[in-house]
């Protein structure tokens, strides 16, 4: 199968890339390289565009036509969606639209959407399962869900299938140390803690520590990046058989919380890692965990890599190898 892996050269992307080429696929990757890495995309053909650009898109699927399309790019922070929502809407909206109207004219039917558990917002029960009320609460959540909206509409419409994958956290590295997260800036909790660690940075940032949870600070559900992408390797299967729309939670159902990522990530580095306390940040929910029943149910989705410890070792493995420490 030749698939079209747009923002294959970014972190989950390229994880991605990796996996289709060695199951045998042939991955194409369209990336702008604005937060990708060419050499990230080692594992796939790696042509340099803007997915938002109807003609660049044209031209690659006219030179390379493809089987289905999974699309990695998008805008992440959550913060910086708050400040600058038009940067979040034109490309995690507008630039996907454009791409959508290409990929339905060139007949391709197949589509794996990368959404967030952000369109739930404030949670109202835990763990969340994908029937959960969808409120966001930043522009960064409504960008996504506007998304899922329009490929339920293009699937109503057009017969373009899709699968949206509502990713919790995604974390780890490449267990062959060859991928690994490289945000700038970085804003994920795992690479902050790991680069403490690794005295890249002075210390780490708690955001409150009065939560209702087991040590006052916040639960999150963590999922390997290479799990992660196995689901989506299920997913494009699942369109293949099924050939219906569907909308999954990407988790484990199993929640940490930052006191105890920080814990594991000393036990696994050998290092100190300082502290810094901060008051909480608005809109953080005490808690984030996924019901992935209906992933493992009907993807038969079971991670393998997403304890705690060999995340953080497969993490920590890159930060080492990638930048000393």
């Amino acid at each position: 199968m030749r698939v079209l892996v747009v923002g294959g050269a970014g972190f989950i992307g390229s994880h991605m890339v990796k996996a289709l080429a060695l199951a045998g696929d042939e991955p194409i990757v369209l990336d702008n390289l604005v937060s990708g890495f060419a050499d990230a995309a080692r594992y796939g053909r790696l042509l340099v565009g803007d997915a938002g650009d109807p003609s660049t898109v044209a031209a690659v699927l006219e030179a390379h036509p493809c089987d289905a399309v999974m699309h990695f790019a998008s805008h992440i922070q959550v913060g910086e969606s708050v400040v600058d929502p038009a940067k979040y809407y034109a490309n995690n909206v507008v630039a996907t639209l454009a791409l959508l109207q290409v990929i339905r004219e060139a007949g391709i039917r197949r589509f794996i959407f990368s959404s967030t558990a952000a369109v739930y917002g404030i949670p109202v029960v835990t763990p969340i399962p994908e029937g959960h009320p969808l409120i966001p609460i930043n522009p960064y959540g409504r960008s996504k869900l506007m998304v899922e909206e329009v490929l339920a509409d293009f699937d109503a419409a057009y017969g373009l299938k899709s699968v949206c994958l509502r990713y919790f956290n995604a974390a780890g590295a490449d267990p062959e140390g060859e991928l690994g997260e490289r945000h700038e800036p970085e804003t994920h909790l795992i690479p902050l803690v790991l680069q403490a660690a690794a005295g890249r940075r002075s210390d780490i940032a708690v955001f409150g520590r009065d939560y209702p949870t087991r040590d006052g600070t916040c639960v999150r559900d963590y999922i390997h990046v290479t799990d992660l992408v196995e689901a989506h390797r299920l997913a494009l299967d699942y369109l293949g058989e099924r050939g219906g729309s569907d909308t999954f939670n990407l988790g484990t159902g199993v929640g940490y919380t930052v006191q105890e990522v920080i814990d594991a990530a000393r036990r696994v580095t050998g290092r100190p890692i300082p502290v810094r306390d901060e008051a909480r940040r608005a809109g953080d929910p005490p808690e984030l965990v996924a019901d992935p029943s209906r992933a493992r149910r009907e993807l038969n989705f079971c991670p393998h890599l997403s304890d705690l410890e060999t995340l953080l070792e497969h993490a920590w493995r890159w930060e080492l190898k990638h930048h000393g420490g």
